[in-house]
């Protein structure tokens, strides 16, 4: 890239797509709200804190003053979680006068905002409505195995396709696909779906129910999701790629996805606070299933899974009580395209 790209959250996500991003070439610098930590991994050249033996490539630069991160460049990619990017935005507007007309902003945060039920890119629209070049990152994707170096493939949707093109290009390398979309809806819908029906997901494997029935999940997960997604306004071929299909499998079956590792907690017995604090950072589906339960309600959508996930999550109901009543549910409805 020519100039430099800024990454607003140092977690472990934002981390290791700043690396990814210096990996490529060009010049990074990774903005994060902790001052402490932020000179702790400028020390460290790496962050032992969300991705340990990750080292920073010589062209990331650790800068814990936001103000001067963004006066250095017009290309940001967000990655905080969903109930803090609307404040990051406002923040981002406040510090450049308003002007956000020459803006490239991209973000990897998953999920709708939790108070108006609106999609990232409608934050985006709401809060900066002359910002023309914006773009999601998504897709199957776990920040210690991007961190590492490991084979991934994402989703890169945004307003325009040569936005989304510089975008994906800028992650780029032989190990690392990055594949373009115009369906930023679908993308997004996807995300933001995922995380909650990963905790489903757990909550079937904590209470022993086998891969049977975890598939199951997933199947029907996958269904649920599409069917939000169609009434928004997506395209159905999204949900059977990376951004849908993928993503969801990755995250329902693999303990490094805190939203699994959460759902296997809760059906052990543990509160939502105890198991947030055994897994030590943001589990972003416990909002989610709330917010997507909400806007299945205002849609009128027929979403069987994510409703008793969030009667677990959110009126603290017996995971058990909520499989039995999800099954009686399902064999209630019949066929298998209901």
């Amino acid at each position: 890239m020519t100039t430099p790209i800024i990454v607003i959250g140092a977690g472990s996500w934002g981390t290791a797509l700043a690396i990814q991003l210096a990996r490529v070439g060009g010049s990074v610098v990774l903005w994060g709200r902790d001052a402490a930590h932020m000179e702790q991994m400028q020390q460290d050249r790496s962050n032992e804190r969300y991705l340990p033996d990750c080292r920073f490539p010589e062209n990331l630069h650790i800068e814990a003053d936001l103000s001067r991160a963004l006066a250095t460049s017009d290309r940001v990619l967000i990655s905080v979680p969903s109930h803090a990017f609307r404040a990051v935005l406002e923040q981002m507007k406040l510090e450049r006068a308003g002007d956000v007309s020459s803006l490239e902003l991209a973000w990897a945060t998953k999920g709708f905002e939790h108070a108006t039920g609106l999609l990232p890119h409608q934050v985006v629209k709401d809060v900066l409505p002359t910002c023309s070049d914006y773009a999601v990152v998504s897709g199957p994707t776990f920040a210690l195995e991007v961190g590492a170096g490991l084979p991934t493939a994402i989703t890169v949707a945004g307003s325009n396709t040569e936005w989304s093109r510089r975008m994906a290009d800028a992650l780029r390398t032989r190990a690392f696909i990055a594949y373009t979309s115009e369906d930023i809806v679908g993308v997004e819908i996807g995300g933001a779906v995922k995380n909650a029906l990963a905790i489903g997901a757990g909550l079937s494997d904590g209470l022993g129910f086998g891969a049977n029935a975890r598939i199951a999940v997933i199947n029907r997960g996958l269904r649920e999701l599409s069917r939000l997604g169609m009434a928004m306004g997506a395209r159905s071929e999204t949900f059977v790629g990376l951004a849908g299909m993928g993503d969801l499998v990755l995250t329902c079956t693999d303990n490094q996805s805190r939203n699994r590792r959460m759902g296997l907690a809760l059906a052990s017995g543990k509160t939502i606070e105890a198991a947030a604090r055994e897994i030590g950072q943001v589990v972003e589906g416990v909002g989610a299933a709330k917010a997507v339960y909400e806007q299945a309600q205002r849609l009128n959508i027929r979403m069987p899974i994510i409703e008793q996930i969030y009667h677990v999550v959110v009126d603290g109901i017996d995971p058990q009580d909520a499989v039995e009543a999800l099954l009686t549910r399902e064999m209630q409805a019949g066929a298998e395209h209901g």
